[in-house]
C-alpha cells in the first residue's frame, strides 16, 4: 500500500464508508478504488484515469485533491503525470481542425445574400410577366366587342356599356373573395421558431444550458477516445452510467428526454466526450482542458401545443 493510498484509506475509514459506499458517491467501480488504495496504477483502465479517481476519491472523503498530489507526486509515475499535456494538445489540434470550417460560416452569409437578390429577382419577373400579359390580351376583348357591335349595327350599344362595369365589378369582387377566403381575411400560416439551446450558468466544472423551441428533447453522447459518463433526469433517476469507448460497440449512447424537464450529464472525460442535442454538437462552456470532470444540466422548455 502506498502513502497516498494509505491517507485516502484513512479518511475513508473516519467517515465511516465502506467500499460500496464509496463507489455510490464517486461513481467509480470499487475494483479502481480498491486499486488506488493498493498502489495497484496498472489496473486502471487507462494512464489518464489513476490522476481522475484520485481526485474523485478525496473529494469525496473531504481532502483536497491538490495538497495531495503536491504531497505524494513522487508515488504517481511521470507517465500518469505527463498524458494531460498530451491530450490538451491533441484538443489545440482539434481546434484548428475546426478553424478552417470557420471560413465557410464566413461566406456564408454572403451566398445567402446572393440567394436571396436572385429570388427577389425571379419575384419580380414573375408578376411584370403576368401584368404584360393581360395587358396585350385586352386589345383582343376590345376587337372582338367592336366587330360584336358592328354586327348587330350598335342596337342597345348604351345598354351594353352600362352592363359591363357591373359585370367587371362582380368578377373583381369574386376574385377577391377567391384570395382573401370565404370570410374576407387572408390566412397566414404561424411561423415556427427555430431550435434554440444557450448557456445560462456556467462556473468552473458546472453548466447550466436552457433548450427552447424544440418538439423533442435527445442527448447523445460521443466518445473520442476513452471516456466515463452518467445520464440522470431531474429527479436523480439513472438512466445510463458506464465507459464509452471509441471504435467499439459502446462508443456512444442516447436518451430520450422529451417526457423530461432536465437532464443531468456527469462527463469523466470531457476531452474525449462530445455532447449532441437533437443532434445538434453542444459546445462546453468550460474548455475540457481547464475541467476534465464537468457537470452538465439542460433545462428543457416544451413548445406549448
Amino acid at each position: 500500500m502506498t502513502e497516498i493510498g494509505n491517507r485516502l484509506k484513512e479518511a475513508r475509514l473516519e467517515k465511516g464508508m465502506s467500499l460500496d459506499e464509496l463507489q455510490t458517491a464517486t461513481k467509480i467501480q470499487k475494483r479502481y478504488l480498491q486499486g488506488i488504495e493498493d498502489g495497484n496504477y496498472n489496473m486502471m483502465p487507462g494512464p489518464f484515469y489513476v490522476r481522475a479517481f484520485i481526485k474523485h476519491y478525496a473529494e469525496a472523503v473531504d481532502l483536497d485533491p491538490d495538497e495531495l498530489f503536491e504531497e505524494f507526486k513522487s508515488e504517481i509515475p511521470n507517465t500518469f503525470n505527463d498524458d494531460l499535456p498530451e491530450k490538451i494538445s491533441r484538443v489545440q489540434t482539434r481546434k484548428n481542425i475546426s478553424g478552417s470550417s470557420s471560413k465557410f460560416f464566413d461566406i456564408l452569409p454572403k451566398v445567402l445574400v446572393i440567394a436571396f437578390v436572385i429570388g427577389a429577382l425571379a419575384v419580380i419577373w414573375y408578376f411584370y410577366s403576368k401584368n404584360t400579359d393581360n395587358e396585350s390580351n385586352s386589345p383582343v376583348d376590345n376587337n372582338n366587342a367592336g366587330t360584336s357591335f358592328e354586327q348587330k349595327e350598335n342596337l342597345a350599344k348604351d345598354d351594353v356599356e352600362e352592363e359591363k362595369p357591373a359585370d367587371d365589378e362582380e368578377v373583381e369582387e369574386e376574385a377577391t373573395g377567391d384570395e382573401t377566403g370565404t370570410d374576407g381575411t387572408t390566412e397566414e400560416e404561424p411561423e415556427i421558431p427555430a431550435q434554440e439551446i444557450a448557456v445560462v450558468e456556467a462556473q468552473g466544472k458546472n453548466t447550466v444550458f436552457e433548450l427552447k423551441n424544440a418538439e423533442k428533447f435527445e442527448v447523445k453522447l460521443v466518445s473520442t477516445g476513452e471516456t466515463w459518463v452518467s445520464m440522470k433526469n431531474g429527479n436523480g433517476k439513472s438512466l445510463f452510467q458506464g465507459m464509452l469507448k471509441r471504435g467499439s460497440a459502446e462508443e456512444s449512447y442516447l436518451v430520450d428526454y422529451t417526457n423530461e424537464t432536465e437532464a443531468v450529464l456527469k462527463i469523466g472525460n470531457a476531452v474525449n466526450t462530445e455532447i449532441y442535442v437533437n443532434d445538434v454538437k453542444v459546445e462546453y462552456a468550460s474548455a475540457p482542458a481547464d475541467y476534465v470532470t464537468q457537470n452538465i444540466t439542460i433545462r428543457y422548455t416544451k413548445v406549448a401545443q
